[in-house]
């Protein structure tokens, strides 16, 4: 289209009523009309001499600056032609961009010849950002690593980008348009029908883990983040999926959780044996562990102990396998595979025992013997003493290959050697134990044959005493004597009774008896004995009756009593009560004499312990309180002390009133 050269100015419709700029130009290029949507478009008014453009400047769409021959308009005027639809980009005066497409048309002047132009401006601005925009999220969505999947309501497949094909397998051409449940397991079905129903409800679903299926058929971890897909209108459609593969994260965690489970087991272990003393509990702890800590199928500890002909070794635990199955079979000989860990040559690990060289070579079997444990995999750590000797061997085994890593032997060796100091520990005791056995077998043997001629010298003492003379001087020293040999008869009755206490057969007799009564008879016998105490009974209930040894509770009392007197020499009194305490009876005696440390308080009930340093010029054994401690707690009672260095003790006991 041409206008004719007179028309100097745009028609007002035209300048005012349209929403695109138009603007027109002499035939030199310079703007001498234009429209509010050009200067709209433009940011301001254009310069007075300004030509072809009112913007400030202008670029070709690559982004390099346009030059004003290069102009849309310049070129209309130079050559006479119409150019439609050429895209540039205009800075505006407030320095902001936009693309626009140019239309321009030369006005012709009577002779036809080119006399100006018009100019007509589209802003495409937000077309060609929204076109940037896709063109970045579909590269994004191409190049992304995660699965990002689009479909359907129903379930179909609309779109597949690269991440989906190298976690699922399938490429576009094979998966769009079929069921998203192609890579579904077929036992997980019923996760779609729940998705696609909070799809359609307008819910999200984010971080849901689950399985789907590699076109291989592999199962593969993934977590899924699942989005409504909306039309212009609002309108649910379809939804968008974002799959993960969680594989590594899965493994991290599980490895973590195993590695937390196995600081666990082997806190506890280390725990365990440490405190166990006893060898048959802590090969069984550490068989258990070990077993568990490697995932072995089953686990045993052999001792390195041999026959007379030197062939074979110990069964001592065994975890995850019943005894039964080596009953029938010999124990294991000294073989290729065997002698590595007993003669301590150090670790075995094999991923299938069958095909190692050293396997299968000794008769009569010749390899596995018929009905033996499936051992393929095998795991072998020898068990050392701290002097270097190989206590034993533990022993692991799988049906599988390769089930053992370096990680298990690692495992394996720090628990063997926890082990062996244990176990070095363990022997230790049981030699003082034994030691211990002796010396009490001794104490009974000596005590029972001291009271024969105890009862034998005492006799006699007892004869000479009737057949002298009040008068005889000599009497004075046979009363001496007696007293002496009735100390010695005491002391040798209290070795007897921790020799019984230790046997576990120390006889109590329970009858009812009245213990206020039997207390007051007792202090009044003790108050006899001594001269440089009184002995106050502070009981207000005369009747406190209970069930018990009424021969042994009269030694309890009679032991306090005594030790009252010998340990508060610069005393001249003790206190005695009797009272009830709910459903038991309470004894007290208090003296006020040199007193216990806290710290001896917790010592004193064991056998033979003394308080030395503050009572070492005070005869005794220090069984006294071992004996009584041993019969108040047969007695299904408690024993209990309180003391101040210095100013005194109160020892008490309390017992069922019914037994």
């Amino acid at each position: 289209m041409t206008l004719p050269a007179n028309d100097t100015q745009l028609p007002y419709e035209l300048s005012e009523n349209l929403p695109v700029a138009i603007y027109r130009c002499d035939e030199h290029g310079k703007i001498i009309a234009y429209n509010k949507a050009a200067v709209k478009l433009w940011g301001g008014e254009p310069q007075p001499d300004a030509k072809f453009s009112g913007a400030l400047a202008i670029y070709q769409p690559n982004r390099n600056l346009m030059g004003l021959t290069d102009h849309p308009l310049a070129r209309c005027l130079e050559q006479g032609i119409a150019i439609e639809g050429e895209e540039y980009i205009i800075r505006r005066k407030d320095n902001t961009e936009v693309s626009v497409l140019a239309y321009c048309t030369p006005v012709l002047d009577e002779q036809k010849k080119v006399a100006g132009a018009i100019n007509t401006l589209i802003d495409v601005t937000e077309q060609r950002n929204g076109e940037h925009k896709h063109s970045m999220l579909a590269s994004i969505i191409q190049s992304s690593e995660d699965a990002i999947v689009s479909k359907t309501l129903e379930g179909i497949v609309t779109s597949w980008n690269n991440g989906a094909k190298q976690l699922f397998g399938y490429n576009e051409d094979e998966i769009i348009g079929k069921s998203i449940t192609t890579v579904i397991p077929p036992d997980r079905l019923d996760e779609e029908t729940e998705i696609l129903r909070k799809i359609r409800s307008g819910e999200k679903v984010e971080h849901y883990k689950t399985i789907r299926m590699h076109k291989s058929g592999v199962e593969i971890p993934v977590s899924l983040a699942i989005s409504p897909i909306r039309d212009s209108n609002g309108n649910i459609v379809g939804a968008s999926k974002i799959a993960r593969n969680i594989a590594k994260q899965q493994q991290a965690e599980d490895t973590l959780q195993r590695y937390a489970e196995n600081l666990e087991i082997l806190n506890t272990i280390g725990k365990a044996i440490s405190e166990n003393l006893d060898v048959e509990g802590i090969l069984q702890k550490v068989t258990d562990a070990v077993t568990t800590l490697t995932g072995a199928a089953f686990g045993a500890f052999f001792y390195n102990k041999v026959d007379a002909d030197g062939e074979s070794y110990t069964l001592y635990t065994l975890s995850g396998a019943p005894r039964s199955a080596f009953e029938k079979l010999g124990m294991p000989r000294n073989t290729a595979v065997f002698n590595h860990t007993f003669s301590g040559l150090g670790i075995v690990r094999v991923d299938d025992i069958t095909k190692d060289p050293r396997y299968g070579h000794n008769h009569p079997h010749k390899g596995m013997p018929y009905g033996h444990l499936p051992v393929v995999s095998y795991l072998a750590v020898p068990v050392t003493s701290k002097s270097g000797a190989v206590i034993g061997g533990l022993f692991l085994g799988h049906p599988e290959a390769g089930k053992f890593t370096k990680e298990h032997e690692t495992l394996v060796r720090g628990v063997s050697a926890q082990a062996s100091v244990a176990l070095d520990n363990a022997k230790l005791y049981e030699e003082i134990q034994r030691l211990n056995n002796k010396k009490d077998e001794f104490i009974g043997l000596a005590s029972h044959e001291l009271k024969t001629p105890m009862t034998s010298l005492n006799g006699y003492l007892q004869i000479i005493d009737r057949n002298l003379d009040e008068g005889d001087r000599n009497k004075v020293f046979i009363k001496k004597a007696i007293n002496q040999i009735n100390k010695l008869s005491d002391l040798i009755s209290d070795l007897l009774d921790v020799t019984k206490i230790e046997a576990g057969r120390l006889p109590l007799n329970f009858t009812n008896f009245n213990l206020s009564a039997l207390v007051d008879d007792v202090t009044e016998l003790m108050q006899h004995s001594t001269k440089t105490h009184r002995m106050v009974i502070c009981t207000e209930d005369n009747d406190i009756h209970v069930s018990a040894d009424k021969q042994r509770i009269e030694q309890v009392i009679i032991n306090l009593l005594s030790n009252a007197v010998k340990y508060s020499p610069d005393a001249d009194h003790i206190n005695v009560t009797v009272s009830k305490k709910e459903h038991n009876a309470l004894v007290e005696v208090q003296d006020f004499g040199i007193g216990i440390s806290y710290e001896q308080q917790e010592r004193i009930f064991s056998r033979f312990y003394r308080v030395d340093d503050i009572a070492a010029h005070i005869s005794g054994l220090g069984i006294g309180l071992y004996i009584s401690h041993e019969i108040i707690e047969r007695h299904k009672g408690s024993f209990y002390v309180k003391s101040t260095p210095g100013k005194g003790s109160t020892f008490s006991f309390e017992i069922p009133l019914s037994q």
